[in-house]
């Protein structure tokens, strides 16, 4: 992965950023005002450069929609992606809501047909210590997916699912969970999701770059996860923030677009946007 120092904004403007939200946009306690080094402001006055520049803010999140409703209104972004991008929000009374359910073919809600299926239920015994709902967050209105938290291998066990007949779901890392559990035996934790296969955040983000006529070279990402990874194919420059880089590991190797920043969560989310907004090459 490049160093952000090696960023090279190209001549025309970026017209939207897509960010994800906890880790990156916001630090400890959810809050825009803390990074795991301390306080800061340099996240709120990057949004507010990006506001002045008229360039879009897009949130993306594995959040529910509800959730990032709220979110979306308080940093005055344009719009919003939930679940891991089983939705994409305009902002807008009323608001646009588009459904990209990947292979779940309904009826109703992709969550209610996992409960029903003991999909949820599988995965858990199947990984007893090492896997459990992420409690609170996991029961709060959820509609598309399922939040669990622990360590494991996502193509093992989405491999385990296909061979118990769950064909039509996948299991994703969102990323580092900053803190331990005594209810699991495991060295450091991570949020997972079971989703229908085929969701996920780029294929949101290539949904509303495609609704808006956007190009990727015209929009930016910022992220902390494997699941922000997927954004390098559909953006013309995605940045990592320096507190997800130990969870990467080498998976950014050979893409050329992605760029680590020198700080973490919002301060990286600033240095990504001051980049994006600076002079051109």
């Amino acid at each position: 992965m490049k160093p952000l120092s090696e960023y090279r904004r190209g001549q025309g403007a970026v017209k939207a950023i897509y960010s994800d939200l906890d880790g990156t946009l916001v630090g400890p306690g959810g809050t825009l005002f803390a990074t795991p080094e301390g306080p800061t402001t340099r996240t709120a006055e990057a949004i507010g450069a990006l506001q002045a520049s008229g360039t879009s803010l897009v949130l993306v999140s594995g959040r529910t929609r509800d959730q990032m409703r709220e979110a979306a209104r308080l940093v005055s972004a344009s719009a919003s992606i939930a679940e891991l991008g089983a939705f994409v929000i305009e902002r807008g009374f009323p608001e646009e809501v588009t459904e990209c359910f990947g292979a779940f073919v309904g009826p109703g809600r992709p969550f209610d047909a996992m409960a029903r299926s003991g999909a949820g239920a599988f995965l858990l015994e199947r990984y007893p210590g090492r896997l459990e709902m992420h409690t609170p967050w996991a029961f709060q209105d959820r509609e598309a997916t399922m939040l669990f938290r622990g360590l494991l291998d996502p193509a093992e066990a989405t491999g385990a699912l296909d061979a118990a007949g769950y064909r039509w779901l996948e299991v994703v890392d969102n990323g580092m969970i900053p803190r331990t559990y005594d209810s699991l035996d495991v060295p450091e934790v991570r949020a997972y999701h079971l989703v229908p296969r085929g969701v996920g955040k780029a294929s949101a983000v290539r949904a509303h770059r495609e609704q808006y006529g956007l190009r990727p070279e015209e929009t930016a990402a910022v992220g902390d996860s494997l699941s922000d990874l997927q954004l390098a194919g559909e953006v013309g420059a995605l940045f990592i923030v320096a507190n997800g880089l130990p969870g990467l590991g080498q998976a950014a190797d050979g893409l050329e677009n992605v760029y680590a920043t020198p700080s973490t969560a919002g301060d990286g989310f600033a240095e990504a946007v001051d980049a994006l907004l600076g002079s051109p090459a």
